[in-house]
Order: C-alpha cells, then structure tokens, then sequence
C-alpha cells in the first residue's frame, strides 16, 4: 500500500522566540525537493499545477522562470513566499516577498506612502520611509509624481511604484511576476537595465516569472523551463553571458531559440 508524501517546509516564522538564520542550506537561499501542488476546481474535481518540482536556486542568483500560460510559475513564486504550501516534497527558502502582476497599490495613499508601506509596517517613521522611497524615484522616472495618487499614474508608474515598494521589503528574496509585463518597450527596456544595476550594487536572491524568452536570457543567470499543467522542469539554460547584454548578440540569439525550442518540446 502506498504511503501518501507529507509536505516539509521550513521557512523563518518571525517573532522574538525564533531565529533568524536562514532556512536554506549551503550557499542556496531556495531548495525544493519533489514538490506537488493540486488545486480543486468548483466541481471538486482536482487539478495538478505542479507536479515533481526540484530545483536549489543560490544566494544571489537571478532564475528565470518560464512557461506556457496555467504551467504553475505563479504557484511556484507564491510557495516560495509562503503564501501557499505544497502538498507534497520538501521547501526551503529564506525570507521572501511577492510583487504580483497586478501592483495592488492602496487607492487613498499617494505613490510615496505605497512605495514605503513595508518600511512602515515594520515600524520605520513616515519621514524616514518617505525619504528612503524617494531616493529610488528619480532612478525609476519618478520623480515629481511622489505626492501623486495612483488614479493620477499611469500603468507603468504604478508598476515601478509597486516595484519600489518590493525593493524596500528588505528581503533577501525577490519573486517578481511578470514585473515589467504592463510597460511599453522602451519603459520595459529601461527597467530591465535598471535591475541589473540595482542587483550589482545591493545582490538579492532574484526568481523572475516571466513570458518573454528574450528578457529571460537578457537578465537571468539561469533560464527554467516548465512544461504544461502540471508544471514539472522541462529544461534548463546557464546563460554564462557578462552583463548588460545586447538583445541582438549572437549568444543571446542563440540562448533565445534554444529556450523556444524547449518550450515547444515540453508543449508538444
């Protein structure tokens, strides 16, 4: 008779009594071991959205994740957050936060207080919050919106604001949903070199979703390939490239339509 996988996840629960090291081990910030995660529709019927899922990301690494659309990528960053837990295998992640694909901003605060608002739950006085968020608006294009509300944005301003606020979480690891998705290409464009420079100067564990190939192997230090539902590995790419990398390099041409390609295998 077979026995049914019990779940393990260890993760910082915060709170005085609980440590602060973090749960990974070795050099990975994210471990996950066999990984299951199955819904169940209104019918009561279930339905698969992971299935297997092992992959060690390593502290200070940029993973790029992708996939056709209903694959699992967002129930794969909403696990490592702990928003969700697995069914089944095994999790381990240090501390992390989710900017989702919609910016969720707070309709009564201006762009300055959504930005600061983890600095504010955590106790950091409204000043000092304000000042920290507006260091990074003149970076992002910003500047001179900070008193704005976000009716008065445009979508790609309250994607920034919302990636801002992120950032200011403090936590050692990024998951970012199709974070630049609402932006035009030129806005996209600058974003996407805005991180990488972000990233050198102050490193941060980083699992981008995402579902341009391009912006993957442009910004990723390793590409994840995951097949249909139910989401398993299809394939990896190491993108061994020095940065800022050039859209129209013959490696990143390369890297580009080999992930095509596995993408297309795992689908067909």
């Amino acid at each position: 008779m077979a026995t049914e996988l019990q779940p393990r996840i260890k993760r910082p629960l915060g709170g005085a009594q609980q440590s602060r090291e973090p749960t990974a081990v070795a050099d990975h910030a994210i471990e996950l071991g066999a990984v299951e995660r199955t819904f169940m529709d209104r019918r009561g019927v279930r339905v698969p959205a992971l299935a297997g899922i092992s992959l060690k990301v390593a502290r200070g690494e940029l993973l790029a994740v992708v996939g056709p659309s209903g694959c699992g990528k967002t129930t794969l960053l909403e696990l490592i957050c702990g928003l969700q837990a697995p069914d089944a295998g095994v999790l381990e992640s240090e501390p992390a936060v989710l900017m989702p694909q919609r910016d969720l901003l707070l309709p009564w605060l201006d762009a300055l207080d959504n930005a600061s608002l983890a600095l504010r739950i955590g106790h950091v006085p409204r000043a000092q919050a304000r000042e920290r968020a507006a260091s990074l608006f003149a970076e992002l294009g910003l500047k001179g919106f900070e008193r704005a509300h976000p009716s008065e944005l445009s979508g790609g301003m309250r994607q920034r604001v919302a990636f801002v606020r992120t950032l200011l979480s403090g936590k050692p690891v990024l998951c970012l949903d199709e974070p630049f998705g609402a932006l035009d290409a030129i806005t996209r464009a600058e974003m996407q070199d805005w991180l990488v420079r972000a990233l050198a100067s102050t490193p941060r564990t980083v699992v981008l979703v995402t579902h341009d190939v391009e912006e993957a192997v442009l910004l990723a230090d390793r590409v994840l390939v995951l097949s249909p539902r139910p989401g398993r590995v299809a394939g990896e790419i190491d993108v061994a490239l020095p940065r800022p990398r050039g859209r129209t390099e013959a490696a990143i041409v390369a890297l580009r339509e080999r992930a095509l390609g596995l993408l297309t295998g795992a689908a067909a």
